[in-house]
């Protein structure tokens, strides 16, 4: 509850976004509603000290509903649809605009999409089919996006994984298609640091284009490339035999949910931000794997002491 000084305009500007950013609902004016569990509750009573610093009233109470009623009354201030509905007219003009955009554009407008949707998403203390709604218009904006500018994108094959020998993958030239993403940078990755390490990469167009005698990965009809519900760098951990490893096999968990979905990985979105940042500032693909190498042996570290400590801690 709170009263503001009607002369200091600053203060009830200030006051203003706070309480929207905090998702409040308005019970009546001066009188906001928060859930006590929302994320941004504590911000409540960093407003309350601001206004009674500039001369206002403010007080945090809880507030006890007694009936059904009531609480639908309070439920429906906090009814998100008409935002979702805004942010799925975007997603949609978007989805039409790709095409001219270009590639870099286009992921960049996508991106500061998902974070007005994740923004929402933490506001939307009863979610409902709208939030639903918007996240599958999201998921497919980014696939149309995918379609567009990842050409050649490979789909999943139907043979059985074998073990093989690492022996025969020595010194090899390892080819992929241009612009590499996540799923193939920490494939990459996993080659140079666990299968041959004097690997050479090249970058192509089509298939067609792999050099002779290279091998490839991730792309249609390439030696190593997604099978079943595995993305290229689990077929390469369980192809090497690699997947009793439990820090790469983190790292696969990451990669999976980055590259087709599935269970939410908390560390994916890190990663992915990170190789967002090294793929703005590479001059081309080489430097790009480079930085990404780097970026992966961090994590890979951090996973390795983590279980580390963990196993320490169970035999203590």
């Amino acid at each position: 509850m709170l009263s503001l000084p009607t002369r200091n305009s600053t203060t009830r500007m200030r006051v203003w976004r706070a309480l929207k950013d905090a998702g409040c609902g308005v019970l009546r004016d001066g009188v906001y509603v928060l859930p006590a569990d929302a994320a941004r509750a504590a911000a409540l009573a960093e407003m309350e000290s601001e206004i009674r610093s500039a001369g206002g009233f403010a007080m945090t109470v809880g507030l006890q509903l007694k009936t059904s009623t009531q609480l639908d009354h309070v439920r429906k201030l906090f009814d998100r649809s008409t935002e979702y509905g805004a942010l799925i007219q975007k997603v949609n003009a978007l989805k039409t605009a790709l095409p001219r955009l270009g590639q870099r554009k286009s992921q960049t407008a996508v991106r500061r999409l998902q974070r007005s949707f994740d923004s929402l998403a933490e506001m939307d203390f009863f979610p409902g089919h709208a939030k639903l709604q918007t996240a599958e218009a999201i998921s497919g904006l980014e696939r149309r996006c995918q379609q567009l500018f990842s050409k050649g994108e490979p789909h999943p094959s139907g043979k059985r994984l074998r073990r093989v020998s690492p022996s025969r993958y020595r010194r090899r030239v390892w080819a992929t298609r241009k612009n590499p993403w996540v799923d193939r940078l920490a494939s990459a990755w996993l080659i140079k640091r666990f299968i041959d390490r004097d690997a050479r990469f090249v970058w192509i167009d089509r298939p067609r284009d792999r050099p002779t005698g290279a091998v490839g990965f991730d792309f249609d009809g390439a030696e190593f490339t997604h099978s079943g519900s595995r993305v290229t760098y689990e077929v390469l951990l369980a192809t090497f035999g690699l997947d009793d490893d439990q820090a790469l096999v983190l790292i696969g968990a990451a990669v999976h949910f980055l590259d087709v979905g599935g269970v939410p990985i908390a560390d994916a979105k890190g990663l992915e931000t990170v190789l967002i940042g090294i793929r703005e500032k590479a001059h081309d693909d080489d430097e790009l794997l480079s930085e990404a190498i780097r970026i992966l042996d961090l994590f890979y570290s951090a996973y390795r002491q983590t279980k580390e400590s963990e196993r320490m801690a169970s035999i203590t």
